[in-house]
């Protein structure tokens, strides 16, 4: 049974910045890639970034230069720290792991940034 825990959500003012995690457990198969996705009121869920297997990097052009994915592998970890929070940002976070089989996602965060 896969499981997740995401945190680090929560309320930020403009300007400020936070820290998601995500941890999974019970993923058997190999993971391919690691990834954020968020999803605001109204709003179609959409990619943030993520990491390959490789180590490669990859963001959406609205978060690119202020967000930054990370992860640790040996403990099926991922991590978003984002700075120069916009009230745009405001949104769900969920966390995605993928195999060559299935996709996982987290349960999501709230973040909020008011203006």
């Amino acid at each position: 049974q896969v499981q997740f825990v995401e945190s680090g959500g929560g309320l930020v003012q403009a300007g400020g910045s936070l820290r998601l995690s995500c941890a999974a457990s019970g993923i058997t198969s190999t993971i391919f890639g690691m990834g954020w996705y968020r999803q605001a009121p109204g709003k179609q869920r959409e990619s943030v970034g993520n990491i390959t297997r490789a180590g490669n990097l990859n963001y959406s052009d609205s978060v690119k230069g202020r967000f930054t994915i990370s992860r640790n592998a040996a403990k099926n970890s991922v991590f978003l720290e984002m700075n120069w929070l916009t009230p745009e940002d405001t949104a769900v976070y969920y966390c995605k792991m993928w195999t060559w089989r299935d996709d996982y996602w987290g349960q999501g965060t709230q973040v909020t940034v008011s203006s």
